[in-house]
C-alpha cells in the first residue's frame, strides 16, 4: 500500500505564508538574538528571558504562562508563539500558536506546538515547518528534536518551489514525500526512507532510501545522481555514476566510473583545489577501449608570484581521436588539442609573456609530424605616454624556436617600433603620422619542406623595413535635432616604404603571415600580413569613404567603401594577393543598418574593379523580439587558404591544390524565449557541396526550483571515417538536490 501524508503536503504550503511574522511580534531584543552566532551549549541554568503582552504565574505549580506575541530566548535559541509555558520546575517550555523558532545557524522552524527542553536542544514539535537555504522548504507531521542537531521527522515533505500564491494547498512542481526522515543540522544532511518524488502532486519514482546535503550546506560529500544513456553509436548502453568527495575546505573530486556494454569501463577524475596563490583544476580518465589502454587528461594552472607577474599551465593530452570519439571527451572534432606553460607579467603600459607551447593533431588529414613544438617563445608589447612632440612609442617584440619533426625548424627575433602622432587641421581634418620600423633575424632548417617550401636546406638570414604613413580623416557632420545627426568622412592615407614585397628569393621562413586578409578591417593598416615575416611594402595609397547617421532614438546606418592603390606590384604573390594583384585593387564595402530595436544587419564584401564580381562576402542578419528571433549569416570567399601550404605552393598547381575553391555558407538560427521557457534551433549549410554540415535544436525550462534541458545535435561531416554523429541529451534539474541526465 502507498503511504500518504497529505497533512505535510499542506503544511510545506504553510511555510512561505508564516514566513513573515506578525508587525506587533518583533523586538529589538529578538532581533539582536537573530543576529548572534554563538553556538556555545546551552546550560539548562540559564535564565529563560522573554518578553509579552501579559504574564501569569502559577506558584503552586511552578508555571509562568506568556500570552500575546510572545518571545522567549535562552543563550542563542529563541523561540515565537502567540502562548509559551514555562515548568520552573522540569524545564519543559510548550508553545502553541504561530510557534516560530529561529536556530543558532539561521535555520527558521515553524510548528503548531511545540514542547521543548534542555534549553530548547530536545524537544517535540507537531506540525512543523522549516524555511531552508536556497528556498528549501521541510516539513513533517511530528518531529523530535535531539541535542539541538538531529530532527527525526514523521511523514515528511521536501521541496525547493514557491507555493502557489492563489491556491497555497496546490502541489508544488516537484517535491520528495518520505514516511520518514532525519535532517542531520550539524552534518548538514537530510535522509529520507520509503520515499515518493512527486511531480505536480502525482508519485512518479519511489526511492526506498534517498539523502542529499542541507541546501546551507556549501559542499558535501556524496554519490552524485547517475548519468546514463541507450543505443549510443559508440558505447551502446551505459551508465555514469559519479561520486563527490571534500578533501578539505581548498579541495575536492570527483570520481565517475563509466560502465558501457559496447565499449570497456573508464574512471574519470575532476580534481580542483584552492591554493593562496592561484588554483589547479585537473580532469582526467583511465579506460580500456580499442583493445588497450587510452586515457586523456585536461589540467589548468593559475597562480599569482606578485602584483606584477604570474605564471600557470595548461595541459590537453588523449591517447587516441577513437577514444575521444567513443567517450565524448571534451576537445573533439576540433583540429588539435593545446598545450602549454607560461609567466607573464603585467606593467603600466606594458606587458611580457613567456611560454611553451606544444599541439596535438586531432584529423586523419593533417600529421603530428607536421605540427610545431614552440620551445620556447617571447612576447613583450610597450605602450608610452606622450611625448614633447606629441607622438606615443610603443614597442613590440615576438622571439621564437619552432621545431618540427618533419617540416622547417627556425629560430627568429623581431622587433617592431612604431610613433604615432595625432594632430588636428585647420579645417576640421584630423591627421595622424606613424613612423614605423619592423625588423628580424632568422636561422632555418629545412626550408624547403612544409610550409615554406623555398629552395635550399638552411638559411641565416634578417630583413627590416622602415615605414611612414600619413593618414587623414576629414568629417563633416550635420545635425537635425529629432532627426539625428549624419557623418560623411572622407578617409585617405599615404604609405611609403621600401618594395620589400614577398621577400620569396631572401630564404625567410613564414610562420605568421600565412593568410593574406584584406577586408575594410585590414583597409588601412600598416602591413596587412599581420605579422614580422612578409612585408606590405612599396609606395601605396589607401581611400575610403565613411558615412553614419545616427537617429536620435538610436537608430543607426553606417558604411564605408574603399580602395587601395599601389605604385609596386610582386608578381609573385599576385595569386595569395587576391584583390591585391594589380595597381589598383578590388573595391571594399561595409554596411551596418539598426532601423529598430528588433532588426539589425551588417555585411561586408569584396568585389572586383572590373566586373564586380564577388570575391568576399560575409553577412549577418539578426530581426525580432525575444519572443521570436531570427539570425542568419553568410559566407563566400572565392579562395580557400586552409590547405595551401599541406603541398608545394610552387611546384603543385594552386587549381589542384583546392586553393580556388570557393568556400560558400549559409548559416540560420532561430531562438524564442517566453516567461521560464527558452529554446532555439540553428542549421549550416555548405552551398558550394549542397550538403548539410550540422544542425541541433535547445529547449529549456528554469524556474525557481527546478530545469530540465534538453539537446540534440547532428553533425553531418566525417571523423574518422564516421559519416557523422548524432547526440541527444536530456537533463533533469532538481535545485540543492541533485541532476538526472539521459544521453542517446
Amino acid at each position: 500500500m502507498r503511504r500518504t501524508s497529505l497533512s505535510a503536503a499542506t503544511a510545506l504550503a504553510g511555510v512561505s505564508l508564516l514566513a513573515t511574522p506578525p508587525a506587533g511580534a518583533q523586538s529589538s531584543i529578538f532581533a539582536a538574538q537573530a543576529g548572534n552566532k554563538n553556538t556555545t551549549p546551552v546550560s539548562k541554568d540559564q535564565p529563560v528571558t522573554f518578553t509579552a503582552d501579559s504574564v501569569s504565574y502559577d506558584r503552586e505549580h511552578g508555571i509562568v504562562t506568556a500570552t500575546g506575541h510572545v518571545e522567549a530566548w535562552q543563550d542563542d535559541h529563541v523561540i515565537r508563539a502567540d502562548k509559551i509555558s514555562f515548568d520552573r520546575n522540569t524545564n519543559v517550555v510548550a508553545a502553541t500558536g504561530h510557534v516560530v523558532m529561529l536556530e543558532p545557524d539561521g535555520q527558521v522552524l515553524f510548528a503548531d506546538y511545540a514542547e521543548l527542553t534542555q534549553g530548547m536542544r530536545d524537544g517535540v514539535l507537531r506540525g512543523m515547518r522549516a524555511l531552508l537555504a536556497s528556498n528549501g522548504r521541510l516539513a513533517a507531521n511530528g518531529a523530535r528534536r535531539t541535542g539541538g542537531k538531529i530532527n527525526e521527522l514523521s511523514r515528511a515533505v521536501y521541496s525547493t518551489c514557491n507555493v502557489c500564491a492563489r491556491d497555497p494547498n496546490r502541489a508544488p512542481l516537484w517535491q520528495i514525500r518520505a514516511y520518514n526522515a532525519t535532517q542531520d543540522v550539524e552534518h548538514k544532511r537530510i535522509e529520507y526512507r520509503d520515499a515518493y518524488l512527486d511531480f505536480f502532486g502525482f508519485p512518479v519514482a519511489y526511492i526506498p532510501y534517498f539523502s542529499h546535503p542541507d541546501p546551507s550546506a556549501k559542499r558535501a560529500s556524496g554519490f552524485l545522481v547517475p548519468d546514463f544513456g541507450a543505443s549510443d553509436k559508440h558505447l551502446g548502453t551505459f551508465v555514469r555514476i559519479p561520486y563527490y568527495y571534500v578533501i578539505n575546505d581548498q579541495s575536492d573530486v570527483v570520481l565517475a566510473p563509466t560502465l558501457a556494454s559496447e565499449a570497456g569501463p573508464q574512471l574519470e577524475t575532476d580534481y580542483r583545489i584552492r591554493l593562496n596563490n592561484g588554483f589547479i583544476h585537473a580532469d582526467g580518465a583511465l579506460a580500456y577501449d580499442q583493445s588497450h589502454a587510452q586515457g586523456y587528461i585536461q589540467a589548468h594552472g593559475t597562480f599569482s608570484y606578485n602584483e606584477t607577474w604570474r605564471y600557470g599551465f595548461d595541459v590537453n593530452e588523449a591517447s587516441s581521436i577513437a577514444y575521444m570519439r567513443d567517450f565524448r571527451v571534451p576537445g573533439y572534432g576540433n583540429d588539435y588539442l593545446p598545450s602549454q606553460a607560461f609567466v607573464e607579467g603585467f606593467g603600466v603600459g606594458s606587458y611580457a609573456r613567456l611560454d611553451v607551447r606544444t599541439y596535438q593533431a586531432l584529423q586523419q588529414n593533417v600529421q603530428q609530424d607536421l605540427i610545431p613544438y614552440v620551445l620556447p617563445r617571447f612576447t613583450y608589447s610597450f605602450v608610452g605616454q606622450p611625448d614633447a612632440l606629441g607622438g606615443r612609442l610603443s614597442i613590440d617584440t615576438t622571439e621564437f624556436n619552432v621545431l618540427r619533426n618533419t617540416g622547417t625548424s627556425d629560430q627568429r627575433a623581431a622587433l617592431a617600433l612604431n610613433w604615432d602622432r595625432p594632430f588636428a587641421g585647420y579645417l576640421g581634418e584630423r591627421y595622424q603620422l606613424t613612423l614605423n620600423v619592423t625588423s628580424a633575424a632568422y636561422n632555418a632548417s629545412d626550408i624547403g619542406q612544409q610550409p615554406n617550401y623555398m629552395n635550399g636546406a638552411s638559411a641565416s638570414t634578417a630583413h627590416a623595413q622602415p615605414t611612414a604613413a600619413l593618414k587623414m580623416n576629414w568629417p563633416f557632420m550635420r545635425a537635425t535635432g529629432s532627426g539625428g545627426s549624419q557623418v560623411i568622412e572622407p578617409i585617405v592615407q599615404l604609405i611609403a616604404a621600401p618594395n620589400a614585397g614577398y621577400s620569396r628569393n631572401s630564404k625567410i621562413p613564414n610562420e605568421d603571415s600565412l593568410d593574406y586578409e584584406f577586408t575594410d578591417q585590414t583597409l588601412f593598416s600598416i602591413n596587412r600580413w599581420g605579422g614580422y615575416d612578409r612585408f606590405d611594402g612599396g609606395l601605396r595609397a589607401n581611400v575610403g569613404l565613411h558615412t553614419n547617421w545616427t537617429f536620435a532614438d538610436g537608430k543607426q546606418i553606417d558604411a564605408l567603401v574603399g580602395q587601395s592603390y599601389r605604385e609596386h606590384v610582386d608578381q609573385t604573390i599576385q595569386p595569395l594577393q587576391y584583390g591585391l594583384g594589380n595597381h589598383v585593387s578590388d573595391i571594399i564595402t561595409r554596411a551596418t543598418f539598426i532601423p529598430a530595436d528588433w532588426l539589425d544587419f551588417t555585411a561586408r564584401g569584396r568585389f572586383d574593379k572590373d566586373n564586380m564580381n564577388v570575391h568576399f562576402a560575409d553577412g549577418l542578419v539578426s530581426a525580432g523580439v525575444p519572443l521570436l528571433r531570427v539570425s542568419g549569416g553568410y559566407l563566400y570567399s572565392s579562395t580557400n587558404p586552409y590547405n595551401l601550404y599541406q603541398s608545394n605552393i610552387y611546384t603543385t598547381p594552386l587549381a589542384s591544390s583546392g586553393y580556388f575553391m570557393p568556400r560558400n555558407e549559409a548559416s540560420l538560427s532561430v531562438s524564442s524565449t517566453f516567461r521560464n521557457w527558452t529554446v532555439s534551433a540553428y542549421g549550416r549549410r555548405d552551398l558550394a557541396t549542397g550538403q548539410l554540415v550540422a544542425i541541433g535544436a535547445d529547449g529549456r525550462y528554469e524556474n525557481e526550483c527546478f530545469i530540465f534541458d534538453i539537446n540534440f545535435n547532428r553533425r553531418y561531416t566525417d571523423i574518422l571515417n564516421d559519416g557523422g554523429d548524432s547526440t541527444l541529451l536530456f537533463m533533469l534539474t532538481f535545485k540543492t538536490v541533485g541532476q538526472l541526465g539521459f544521453n542517446g
